[in-house]
């Protein structure tokens, strides 16, 4: 359809270009479709790249659901039932991190984290937020001694970790000698992550 062309061809080139860098010219043109199109379907540019925002966050959250149920679910689970659902959240979006559908989101958020529109807004309380409070939730029973605000910034640094593997993949690739990460360096990055959010999340000694 007209509409998912525009907006895999706008996601793309607002990740590598900006707001101000993309053109509605060159979008229509790469999506084989009149510049009409996009006034007809998301109202101009800024409606477009409100409609590329709120994409990401719907499929986000198709992919994240996991993480989003936390919040609700964590009261009625047991602390190491906890643990294994908080692991295999940060696994599944190290998953999505390392998936190559990721890459065009990744530019447009990265881009929404050091100078943030409205589109950020979009993408902050439309999905940001639910995961941070379901990994806070399962933090918060898992962790129970810490304070709420040491209990945020840990969520965050559990995010840190699994965020670079996209915000800094060339560095990845670097360090570790290869021209892209394949299965074999991925599932090592995995490992690693689960070991390090282990460690955090039993304060360094695994119970």
């Amino acid at each position: 359809m007209t509409q998912e062309r525009l907006l895999e061809t706008a996601l793309d080139q607002f990740g590598r270009l900006g707001f101000d860098g993309a053109s509605t010219r060159e979008i229509a043109r790469a999506s084989g479709t009149s510049m009409s199109s996009i006034t007809y379907h998301f109202g101009g540019k800024e409606g477009l790249y409100l409609a590329c925002a709120h994409h990401i966050t719907e499929q986000i959250r198709l992919r994240q659901a996991g993480a989003i149920r936390l919040a609700r679910e964590a009261p009625s689970l047991g602390r190491e039932e906890l643990l294994e659902r908080l692991l295999a959240v940060i696994d599944d979006v190290a998953l999505m991190m390392l998936h190559e559908d990721s890459a065009a989101w990744s530019c447009f958020i990265v881009r929404e984290q050091q100078q943030p529109t409205q589109a950020f807004e979009l993408l902050y309380s439309g999905v940001m937020e639910e995961m941070l409070e379901g990994v806070e939730a399962a933090i918060g029973r898992i962790r129970p001694e810490l304070a709420s605000r040491e209990i945020r910034a840990l969520a965050l640094t559990l995010f840190g970790q699994v965020l670079v593997l996209r915000a800094a993949r060339a560095t990845v690739c670097r360090a570790l000698g290869v021209a892209r990460l394949g299965e074999e360096e991925g599932a090592l990055l995995r490992s690693q992550i689960r070991t390090n959010s282990l460690a955090i999340l039993t304060g360094g000694t695994q119970s």
